[in-house]
């Protein structure tokens, strides 16, 4: 009987540890996704010379997750072209106030230091890709 009980603990500890690896690699940056914070936002984001996406988000924020893997995509699909950042907003209050950030996920998209669109919420790949398009023509 003890093994049983012994196999048990085992397989809760493997399916732990099965998690935690999952997570951590969902919280592994994409090489094409440049974290920022409060104090670097002017230097990599309104001085790029390139536009901009911004990922206001938060690590308890379920729709932030839904659509982390449709921005790395992003961030892979307009490499070159589009800088893609995110910016916890929990880590990060002051710039998500400065642009009136009342809901997360919100995304900027912010052209020579001026937003030029915003989405707020989960929406569809096909939505921010229009508005990529529309702001890197």
């Amino acid at each position: 009987m003890r093994s049983t009980g012994s196999c048990a603990a085992l397989t809760v500890r493997i399916g732990v540890l099965k998690f935690i690896v999952r997570s951590a690699k969902t919280e592994m940056a994409n090489a094409n996704v440049t974290h920022v914070t409060d104090a670097n936002f002017e230097q990599e984001v309104l001085k790029s010379d390139k536009p901009v996406l911004v990922d206001f988000w938060a690590p308890w924020c379920g729709p932030c997750k839904a659509i982390a893997p449709v921005i790395d995509e992003l961030a892979n699909d307009y490499a070159g072209r589009l800088k893609v950042v995110k910016m916890n907003v929990d880590d990060n209050p002051q710039t998500p106030q400065r642009y009136n950030v009342r809901g997360i996920p919100n995304l900027l998209i912010i052209k020579s230091g001026q937003v030029a669109n915003q989405i707020v919420g989960a929406v569809p790949k096909r939505n921010l890709v229009q508005a990529v398009d529309s702001a890197i023509a």
